[in-house]
């Protein structure tokens, strides 16, 4: 770097970075940030193209450790990526002709969730089954493994939009080639008709699906809320109802949507202020025309 000063060196070693490569920021985990130098400085992938065959290839196979959705025990399972089938696979077993999921890349979110899950290189999958979200949660001990994975899902997620998207830019793509949640963490909610106990929930935020689960780490949600825009009848407001019983945090959200309202409490004043501020990012955005057809099912649910 003294030799040749930061921009030319960067520019050296940054010269054939794919467009669907995550570079991550000061915010990121480790992992990312560390793989991101080794692959920089020490691998030399983004001068020497065909080192990033691992993840540019088109197919990936290997055993991650995966949670298992009753027990919690981390079971090694063998996973397959196929951008020609447009879909991640997992078997039960290394010999098995089915696999126990097919998970098309067309509705597929990865995310490092090293805190929830326990373990440095932790990654959290979720995908659509029957337009309802299901997550699993794997890691590979080897931190170059895990992020190999991560960016072949990119890969594939990126082939996948440039055919859906032809007119599309790279620019334009590889913000939607995976996605960090807008707001985690516990909240209480009650139910529909506003006059049950109020119940301590795990919460995720993602894009305009709003999610409660009973634990940070069950495969399924126990509900999902769809938050679409001002302009279409949802708004959030500071507070609950003054005739609202039942809840033990003191710091309460109400977002309203065309069909009712949901009544929320957070323990603490900064984390009500975090949710507010991610709720009312997502309100204040237009919907785009895609987004109608989430909230059409979302209104159609049993």
């Amino acid at each position: 770097m003294t030799s040749r000063g930061n921009h030319v060196a960067r520019a050296a070693f940054e010269s054939k970075v794919p467009p669907f490569y995550y570079r991550p920021s000061a915010s990121d985990c480790q992992l990312l940030r560390e793989q991101w130098i080794r692959a920089k400085y020490e691998r030399q992938e983004f001068t020497h193209p065909e080192r990033q065959e691992p993840y540019s290839a088109g197919y990936r196979e290997g055993f991650l450790w995966k949670r298992g959705r009753d027990n919690g025990q981390f079971l090694s399972r063998k996973f397959v990526l196929t951008e020609r089938e447009g879909a991640l696979k997992y078997f039960n077993r290394s010999d098995a002709k089915e696999p126990k999921a097919i998970m098309k890349i067309e509705h597929l979110n990865a995310t490092f969730q090293p805190a929830k899950i326990g373990h440095p290189h932790g990654l959290q999958v979720t995908y659509l089954k029957d337009n309802s979200t299901r997550n699993i949660f794997v890691y590979h001990e080897d931190g170059k493994e895990m992020v190999d994975w991560f960016n072949a899902l990119r890969a594939a997620r990126f082939h996948y939009l440039q055919v859906a998207f032809p007119g599309a830019s790279d620019a334009d793509l590889v913000p939607k080639l995976s996605r960090n949640y807008l707001q985690e963490g516990y909240m209480e909610k009650t139910g529909p008709k506003q006059t049950e106990g109020f119940r301590k929930r795990w919460f995720t935020m993602d894009d305009r699906r709003l999610m409660y689960f009973k634990d940070p780490l069950d495969a399924f949600a126990r509900g999902e809320v769809f938050i679409g825009s001002r302009e279409s009848g949802y708004t959030v407001l500071d507070g609950l109802p003054p005739s609202t019983q039942g809840h033990h945090w003191p710091h309460g959200i109400t977002i309203v949507t065309p069909e009712r309202r949901f009544l929320l409490a957070c323990e603490t004043e900064s984390e009500q202020r975090a949710w507010m501020e991610a709720f009312r990012k997502v309100v204040d955005r237009p919907m785009l025309p895609q987004e109608y057809a989430v909230e059409a099912h979302f209104k159609h649910k049993p």
